[in-house]
């Protein structure tokens, strides 16, 4: 055997506690936040599938929340109103005496139909919201590795979401297409518009269908989700069968 040259033996090895250090003797940079053992979850395909699921979750919160929020309730130019009614509606002039009255009260009603709606828009945007960061929050605390089993039930949790929001948005769209086909919907269009304003009309304004758009990608998000729950179960399963190897130095 020949032996080694001095060039091609191995470097020796550092002394017990002494930071590894960089090129030209410099200390290495310590480990930034995503390199952390937790924090390493925040860069997973699940990770991911799960913030997208809750950005949507909020972006239904938030949309369905514009029909909550209105004042429903007709508001002259001298009482002013809330901020939102006066900008998107409610602020007009041109109604006086019986048609003030008249006005009002058309509106109180649209706003009491569409009022059902909006409270179980906002309940399930709410509820997605904060089960999408409970599902983050076990990922960083490493529960699916001590604990195989979650990600079993974290997959039926999702194709529970899955299925359960398409007959919800068939609700959704049901429901506020009922309410835009009424007859309080047709009158209090015709009575706008005999004034000159053009923006009451029976038909799904932006944040209603962006809040539905919202829901159909949320259920792609959750199915994908699932199937990568499913493949997380199998890797930890796997990993947690392989024998540990021991290495003799």
């Amino acid at each position: 055997l020949t032996p080694l040259s001095p060039l091609s033996a191995a470097p020796p090895r550092p002394a017990p506690g002494a930071r590894p250090e960089g090129p030209a003797g410099s200390r290495a940079a310590p480990p930034g936040l995503l390199e952390c053992r937790r924090c390493r979850y925040l860069c997973t395909g699940r990770a991911c599938c799960q913030a997208v699921e809750a950005l949507l979750a909020l972006l239904i919160l938030v949309c369905s929340s514009v029909s909550h929020g209105s004042a429903g309730g007709y508001t002259g130019i001298a009482s002013l109103g809330g901020l939102y009614y006066y900008h998107y509606g409610g602020a007009y002039s041109g109604f006086g005496g019986a048609e003030g009255e008249r006005a009002r009260r058309l509106d109180q009603q649209f706003h009491l139909r569409k009022l059902p709606v909006a409270r179980a828009a906002m309940a399930v945007g709410g509820a997605l919201t904060v089960l999408s960061c409970l599902l983050v929050l076990a990922g960083l605390l490493r529960l699916p590795w001590h604990f195989p089993a979650w990600l079993l039930l974290e997959c039926v949790l999702d194709v529970l979401v899955a299925v359960g929001l398409l007959p919800a948005l068939y609700y959704f769209f049901r429901e506020l297409l009922e309410v835009y086909n009424s007859s309080v919907c047709k009158e209090r269009e015709h009575l706008y518009q005999s004034k000159g304003y053009q923006g009451f009309r029976c038909s799904l304004h932006g944040a209603e269908i962006a809040a539905g758009l919202s829901g159909c990608i949320a259920v792609v998000a959750y199915l994908l989700s699932a199937g990568l729950a499913v493949e997380g179960y199998r890797t930890v399963r796997r990993l947690k069968q392989k024998p540990v190897q021991t290495y003799e130095h």
